[in-house]
């Protein structure tokens, strides 16, 4: 039997704020990495001619992901898989394509799909192995 708190359920005592600012800055760098990507598969110069191109990408889903954060609270369980990492993905990817919609930014199916695939991936996926690492690392009785 394992002491160690199951990432994926909220744990009653707070995590260390150092774990929390860890967690909200990867979901950031993950997500201007995936709007870089984005830009350098399609041609476009990462950071823009005028210095505001990956600006103009990332902004709405970094948006999303600020909202997601607050609205769920992830504070509380940066880490936990289902709570944390599929609530923030699905607020990104969403959120994201309606800020996308509503600034005149393109949001075709195959966009949508692929940057719900590669958003699952980093925002979900990170956490993955940080659970399987915790789970290896746990004391076993």
């Amino acid at each position: 039997m394992s002491t160690a708190p199951e990432p994926d359920r909220p744990s009653p005592v707070l995590p260390a704020p150092r774990t929390v600012a860890i967690a909200l800055a990867t979901d950031v760098v993950l997500v201007v990495i995936f709007a870089a990507i984005g830009r350098a598969s399609h041609g476009e110069e990462v950071i823009g001619p005028d210095g505001r191109g990956l600006a103009q990408t990332t902004w709405p889903f970094l948006v999303a992901l600020l909202v997601g954060w607050l609205t769920m609270r992830l504070w509380r369980f940066p880490l936990a898989i289902l709570n944390a990492g599929v609530a923030v993905w699905l607020y990104t990817v969403i959120g994201g394509m309606l800020l996308r919609a509503i600034s005149g930014q393109g949001v075709q199916t195959a966009f949508v799909i692929v940057a719900s695939i590669v958003l699952a991936v980093f925002l979900v996926g990170w956490r993955g192995v940080i659970a399987l690492i915790l789970r290896r690392r746990a004391p076993r009785s």
